[in-house]
This record gives structure tokens, sequence and C-alpha cells, in this order.
């Protein structure tokens, strides 16, 4: 829960840092949508570089399992969704190769892909799967696949459903939606763990 110093407002933004990068960089990374008038929001005050914060948490149980038993995991963001998602990836990925990760994000237009430039690195590496999809974006120069997310993009990322531990996180509709298709698919509704907003 974030507010700015002093005052009682208090909103819930996912940590966007695993606790590996966070030690190394002594810094908190939240992933804050900008208002319709551009600002952060009444509950950051004037949100200038030195602005006192207050941070109450962790709090939630949207975490990876301390002992994950299965090698395949993937994660589901939608929009800000990304945020927990890049924590925990970044964590995974450090545990080194006994983990196979995929990320399914989709995002209403391409220039919205939150810390793609990071993710795309891993992709390259051959470290994770990475599938993008936009759901508004019209323009000529977006290359990659359109629609909202669907049966066809979890049956390519689904190697093995029954052994698969799922994350997935964005607005209520969409993790309602991508839970219902995963479980179709065969993923058994304990390894599916989730955590959304209303929008």
């Amino acid at each position: 829960m974030v507010g700015a110093h002093a005052q009682t407002e208090r909103r819930p933004y996912s940590i966007a840092t695993s606790p590996e990068q966070t030690l190394e960089t002594g810094c908190l990374e939240l992933l804050v949508s900008l208002e319709t008038d551009g600002s952060l929001g009444a509950n950051f005050g004037s949100a200038a570089r030195g602005t006192l914060v207050d941070i109450e948490g962790p709090i939630g149980g949207f975490t990876l399992p301390t002992h994950a038993r299965d090698s395949w995991l993937l994660f589901v963001a939608g929009g800000a969704g990304i945020a927990p998602l890049r924590a925990m990836l970044d964590h995974v990925l450090r545990a080194g190769p006994a983990y196979r990760p995929s990320l399914l994000y989709s995002a209403r237009r391409a220039d919205e892909f939150a810390f793609i430039d990071e993710l795309q690195a891993h992709s390259d590496a051959g470290l994770l799967e990475l599938h993008q999809t936009v759901t508004r974006d019209e323009s000529p120069s977006w290359t990659g696949r359109r629609g909202r997310v669907g049966q066809a993009h979890f049956e390519a990322l689904l190697h093995e459903p029954a052994a698969t531990l799922c994350f997935v996180c964005g607005p209520d509709a969409f993790v309602k939606e991508s839970v219902a298709t995963i479980t179709a698919l065969g993923v058994p509704d304990a390894q599916i763990k989730t955590d959304s907003w209303g929008r």
C-alpha cells in the first residue's frame, strides 16, 4: 500500500522487483499507470523526485511457492499486471535451468509493454518463451499478434498443462477469461494463482 508521506489515502501496487534485484540496487520498483490528466494520482502527492512516500507491506498472497515442484511455469499478464510477474520471473531465472518459464503478455498498444526490452533480452537469450499481443493497436509498425488473449495463445504456450504452474495477473475480466481457458486446456485449479483488480 503506497501513499504520499503523512496522508491517509493509500493504494495497492505490486512490487515489480525481485528480492534479489532490490538487494542489488537498493531500490523497490513499482509500475504506476498514469491518470488521464498525466499525473500519478493524488495518493502520490507532487510525485517530484525526492517526494517522500509511505509504504505498508508487502501484503497479499500472490507469490511464488517456496519450493515449486513444476518445472513448467506460465505467466499471463494483462497490462500493468506484468509488475508482480516481472519480479517472479527475475527470481525464477536466477534459480537456473530447473524452470522453463513462458510469458503471455497482452497490452492495448505496443508502446504500453512495460519492461519489454528486459523481457525481450531474456527471450533472445533462450531463457523465456515470450508471446505478446495487442488489443487496440492498429499501427502497421506492430507486426506481432493482435486480439484478445484466447485459446490459441494458451495452446502455443502450454506444453504440459497438467505439469504447469500458472500465474495470471490483470483486470478482472482478463483474469477470469484466462483462467477459464487454462482450466479447459487441462491445468488443475490448484496450479493456477491469480491476482486481479476492477476496471
